[in-house]
């Protein structure tokens, strides 16, 4: 192996357990057996494997010290699972985690389960007597080890399931950003029939294990305690037969039974499950039925999403949007309105905590657009409910519904106050852009027709502060506040065109003309403006200046055709010339960048070696960076170092290469 492209990727952090913001599990280590997987925050949780070969105990994950480690043979990242696989002692042991996150199946989708599986094998051609021990510390259920907790075993005659919760339960009362759940139940669901199970506390009891092959006979009852009082566990012991050939598989079941995910303008939401389970149990029956269908179907999936990132971007690029789906689906609720019409919250992980901002649906959308554009109207959809209630009174759209979990209304900025430090051009701009990508991807106007007069109120907006924004703030804040932005002033510019296209689908001829030729002269007029010889300039009054122009990706995604092919030929062969060992800056400002801003900015002419110039950086860095967290997406090209953010949705931007492709549209839209 001469070079990364032909080595398996070495992620930042491995997704184990990956659903939504407060369960959310992941690995920061290459190997599982390194230390204990980790919350996307960083706390750790006790999740232990250990398996016994004919006596002989060894640890397979966690960092059980009193076990001699398997030795770890690879790690998979594919869409909706992760593989490990181990040998030790004449076995071979492939864990996986799967999580059918299916985005055109939302009913799926919500169910926060995720399968544990575990195939056995022999490598030297005998049988095997094996006994697994596969415990989930109770901690998964408080914010902090210094919270009360309780727990106790239910199921039916198909499972036995052991649960750990709160001692306080008060729903939806707390709201930030480094936080951890702290309400509803953690699960370790055993189908029939279930050997042995425990609830213990986890060192005797993974200690007695290894030594004995045997769990506590009586479960522990001693509640309620602190979490970090005795680190209670949920365990099951599993027995198999290892064939001399052939393999032998069982699997439990991970869950989280969170009855009031989201609050949203003073109403509590419930799980978008709910609208085909009346109860959790049901739920859960369900997915134990059919776990080998969901199986089958998540291979399938897996196999053809990366092969179809291959034939767009080559083998690196099928390798990062492995790595990235199901960040950019976990930094999301799905819940189910009133009507039950799907809403899709994200949550700023590590940056401010807001939830269903919407200059962060912005850079997560392709991956959406492609494979579930309804998931695109769940996001939209609480937004524009919120604008056109009493309470938002500006004529632009908000930023913003409050802090995760709670969607009461704008906290960024002035609120819902004053227009001082919001972002007027830039979510205007960005809701314009998805909702015309959804009338000309889908072909259905419904949605853009039911929120017409808001839309139309943006677009006149842009039409008057558009071109030359004032020192307004972008989604790239954390940059501060620049006046004359020109990526700014594309963005305004070809919303103007997206709305234009709307109205047209709509039937209103002669406003959609208005709005076309508007653009039109906005375009010819940028051109000029923001010329600095071999590129375009960051501000329209900084000669010498750069950034980049991450937004005109839309004039050749919705056809809009505005500006001539050599803006984004004549910027594409700057930022070739001006990259770093780990990528290409944001702008002449600093060094840092945003990965999701580069493979929109790889995408702008639609060429494969333009992609791939500014791809193969950003694989190095993946490869190379020191910060072992969940995908940052601002970063520094110079050292790979992480400047801010992780585990943010916003990576979904990296499927903006296939979502520019209108044949695999349609391919995914109708599955």
């Amino acid at each position: 192996m001469n070079s990364v492209e032909s080595a398996p990727l070495r992620a930042p952090a491995v997704p184990l357990i990956v659903h939504d913001p407060y369960f959310s599990i992941w690995s920061f280590q290459d190997e599982l057996t390194k230390e204990w997987p980790r919350h996307w925050t960083g706390i750790a949780y006790g999740i232990s494997g250990l398996l016994r070969i004919d006596g002989k105990c060894r640890n397979f994950c966690g960092s059980n010290s009193f076990a001699p480690a398997m030795k770890q043979r690879s790690v998979e990242i594919l869409p909706t699972r992760t593989v490990y696989r181990f040998e030790a002692e004449g076995v071979a042991l492939e864990l996986s985690f799967l999580t059918p996150a299916l985005p055109h199946r939302l009913d799926v989708l919500s169910r926060p389960l995720t399968y544990v599986i575990f195939r056995l094998s022999s490598t030297d051609g005998k049988p095997h007597k094996a006994e697994l021990c596969f415990d989930c510390g109770a901690e998964l259920c408080v914010n902090l080890p210094t919270e009360k907790i309780v727990w106790g075993k239910a199921g039916s005659s198909r499972y036995e399931l052991l649960y750990a919760a709160s001692a306080n339960q008060q729903p939806l009362t707390i709201a930030g950003d480094d936080l951890r759940i702290n309400w509803g139940k953690s699960c370790l669901i055993v189908p029939a029939p279930a050997e042995e199970t425990a609830i213990a506390p986890s060192w005797p009891l993974r200690t007695t294990f290894a030594k004995t092959g045997e769990l506590p006979e009586a479960d522990d009852l001693d509640f309620p305690i602190e979490a970090k009082t005795k680190y209670q566990t949920l365990a099951a012991k599993l027995t198999f037969d290892v064939p001399a050939e052939g393999t032998v598989e069982r699997f439990v079941a991970v869950a989280y039974e969170d009855p009031s995910p989201i609050e949203y303008l003073g109403q509590k939401l419930r799980p978008y499950w709910r609208e085909s389970f009346s109860s959790f149990r049901e739920m859960v029956e369900a997915a134990l039925e059919e776990f080998t269908a969901l199986r089958e179907e998540c291979e399938r999936y897996d196999r053809m999403l990366l092969e179809d990132a291959r034939k767009c971007g080559g083998e690196k690029y099928a390798r990062l949007c492995a790595l990235a789906f199901r960040q950019a689906i976990g930094a999301h609720k799905l819940t189910a309105d009133f009507d039950g019409s799907a809403l899709f919250f994200s949550k700023e992980n590590f940056s401010n905590g807001c939830i269903a901002t919407v200059d962060v649906t912005y850079p997560s959308a392709p991956l959406f657009l492609l494979t579930a554009p309804e998931l695109v109207k769940g996001m939209l959809r609480p937004i524009l409910r919120y604008a056109e209630s009493r309470r938002w009174k500006f004529p632009f759209a908000p930023h913003d519904l409050g802090t995760y979990p709670l969607a009461n209304g704008q906290v960024y900025g002035g609120g819902e106050e004053r227009e001082e430090d919001q972002m007027p051009v830039e979510e205007s701009g960005n809701m314009l852009l998805l909702a015309g990508a959804l009338a000309v991807f889908t072909g259905d106007t419904a949605f853009a027709a039911a929120h017409e007069a808001t839309l139309r109120k943006w677009a006149e907006y842009l039409l008057d502060k558009g071109y030359d924004p004032e020192n307004q703030l972008c989604t790239d804040d954390f940059a501060g506040h620049l006046a004359h932005n020109t990526n700014l002033s594309l963005k305004a510019i070809l919303a103007l065109g997206a709305y234009s296209r709307i109205a047209a689908a709509l039937g209103h001829a002669d406003e959609a003309e208005k709005f076309r030729s508007t653009a039109e002269a906005a375009a010819r007029k940028w051109v000029v403006d923001a010329a600095d010889q071999d590129h375009y300039r960051l501000a329209f009054d900084q000669p010498g200046s750069w950034s980049q122009k991450y937004n005109l990706v839309w004039d050749r995604l919705l056809d809009l055709n505005l500006f001539p092919e050599e803006v984004a030929e004549k910027e594409l062969a700057f930022y070739r010339a001006h990259q770093n060992r780990y990528g290409l800056p944001l702008d002449s400002r600093r060094t840092y960048t945003k990965l999701d801003w580069i493979l929109w900015s790889a995408t702008l002419t639609g060429r494969a070696e333009d992609f791939a110039a500014l791809l193969d950086p950003v694989y190095l860095w993946l490869n190379e960076t020191p910060t072992r967290v969940p995908l940052t997406d601002w970063y520094e090209t110079t050292d790979g170092k992480k400047v801010g953010f992780q585990a943010r949705s916003v990576v979904g931007g990296v499927f903006l290469r296939m979502m520019s492709d209108p044949e695999l549209r349609k391919k995914y839209l109708a599955l």
